[in-house]
């Protein structure tokens, strides 16, 4: 981009230097037809530079507001999901069943308490009584996951769905489980692509997106939260987008 506009700055210039080149030396006749011609290049050569400059500083905005509302879609199913692991053990790739999830499971409310019991080994043994330390848990009640993660508000119904760029586009939602020091760990992983999010914008500058390698950039093709790959629930966007955690 900075060799174009380099170039377009030269060829500005060198224009300019002809209009003078054809106001001293073109007979008069001439004269009008050729400076319109030229004036018109210059114009032309000015405004594609501009241009230039201006298209990736609104591709930018364009670009950070998609992604803005993408990442808060994001963030509910994340939410969802580590509710669904709390609850069951694991996570789902399965939009219908983590609504329905949502719908109508319950966090139970638990209260752990010190106490201690007469051990029943030892005082046989020794012919005193004895006692151990135990941990007991009490439930308390119920919760609704409703009502803990989106209170009044029915946006987990359409948190599937991507909010902005192709119309009709629904996240990519995998999970499953990966093996660690012989443990099998539960994961998930949530996307969409880059080239959904700005299918309608500057292709070259979608390419370069798609290319990013940046600490205060959205890394790789996607935006994505969690990971199929190792145990990570984070977002892959910077904090300038907001806690990715």
């Amino acid at each position: 981009m900075l060799k174009f506009i380099l170039i377009a700055v030269a060829v500005i210039l060198l224009t300019i230097g002809l209009v003078k080149l054809v106001d001293k030396f073109i007979p008069s006749k001439f004269k009008p037809v050729l400076k319109i011609v030229l004036w018109v290049l210059i114009a032309f050569l000015g405004y594609q530079t501009y241009m230039s400059i201006y298209t990736p500083i609104l591709f930018n905005k364009e670009k950070n507001k998609r992604y803005a509302k993408v990442i808060e879609n994001l963030k509910d199913i994340r939410d969802a999901e580590l509710a669904h692991r709390q609850v069951t053990g694991k996570f789902t790739d399965n939009f219908d069943e983590l609504v329905k999830f949502i719908e109508t499971a319950k966090y139970t409310i638990t209260q752990r308490r010190d106490s201690s019991v007469l051990d029943v080994a030892m005082t046989k043994q020794f012919g005193v009584d004895s006692y151990k330390d135990i941990v007991i848990v009490d439930t308390l009640g119920f919760v609704p996951v409703k009502d803990s993660l989106f209170k009044n508000s029915t946006r987990y119904k359409t948190m599937m769905n991507v909010p902005v760029g192709k119309p009709g586009e629904k996240f990519k939602l995998q999970a499953g489980f990966i093996d660690q020091n012989d443990i099998k760990i539960a994961v998930f992983e949530a996307s969409v692509k880059k080239d959904v999010l700005l299918y309608d914008l500057d292709r070259d500058l979608v390419i370069q997106e798609n290319q990013v390698i940046s600490v205060d950039g959205v890394n790789g093709d996607v935006l994505k939260v969690g990971s199929m790959s190792e145990v990570n629930t984070n977002g892959n966007w910077p904090k300038t987008y907001g806690s990715n955690e």
